[in-house]
């Protein structure tokens, strides 16, 4: 009779922790799922303001065709990319293509005098911003999920119910090298720049050049 006892306690035992095991990957898995609704946000949030940009650089430099056909092409695939893995793959040549916008509106002074741009890329630096800090708590959910895919014993509730590791958002190292070589992808530079001392970049006027303002950087560098 005792022995009987003692078996049912351990098999109690072992069902209740296989009912907590399961609840919690499956906590586990909608915090993963509700990170990534987060990131994805910001990720629509930053293809809907790209045209407005394109657009007011294209007022001042439309002979860039393009640069514009290839952030319209960039975009198209990024918005249509579904899943971590696939908006990975499209995160790099997006932002690629974004920084060589920026690096021409660089070349039109009045351009980035222009309000309108001005607050275009504050907005820009700002989703950016909440991009990364999205992707942090993520990538963050994601690891501590594949962690107890793989660790014993959850993984064995793991195979049983078919709970599956979830994909990173980020970029691998061939994408990061070729989004590093594309001027003003910095965005918190862009960020600084606009809320912090914007320098008006003056063009090439008449009358000589005022000797004031001796710690600052030449506005033309």
């Amino acid at each position: 009779m005792v022995v009987l006892i003692v078996v049912l306690v351990v098999i109690v035992l072992v069902a209740l922790g296989l009912v907590a095991s399961y609840n919690r990957f499956v906590s586990q898995r909608n915090a993963v799922q509700n990170a990534w609704a987060d990131v994805d946000t910001e990720l629509k949030r930053r293809y809907d303001l790209v045209p407005n940009l394109v657009s007011t650089v294209q007022g001042y430099a439309a002979h860039e065709r393009g640069v514009f056909e290839e952030v319209a092409r960039a975009r198209s695939a990024a918005q249509s990319a579904q899943g971590p893995a696939a908006a990975s793959a499209a995160e790099g040549p997006f932002v690629a293509a974004l920084g060589r916008l920026m690096a021409v509106a660089e070349n039109y002074p009045e351009l980035k005098a222009n309000q309108n741009f001005l607050q275009l890329q504050a907005t820009l630096g700002d989703t950016e911003d909440r991009i990364n800090s999205s992707r942090r708590v993520y990538n963050a959910n994601v690891q501590q999920f594949n962690r107890r895919i793989q660790a014993f014993p959850s993984n064995i509730i793991a195979g049983l119910f078919h709970f599956t590791p979830a994909d990173f958002f980020h970029l691998d190292e061939a994408t990061r090298a070729t989004v590093g070589e594309a001027p003003k992808v910095d965005f918190s530079a862009i960020t600084s720049g606009v809320y912090g001392q914007p320098a008006p970049a003056p063009s090439s006027g008449p009358g000589p050049a005022p000797a004031a303002a001796p710690s600052e950087a030449d506005p033309g560098t």
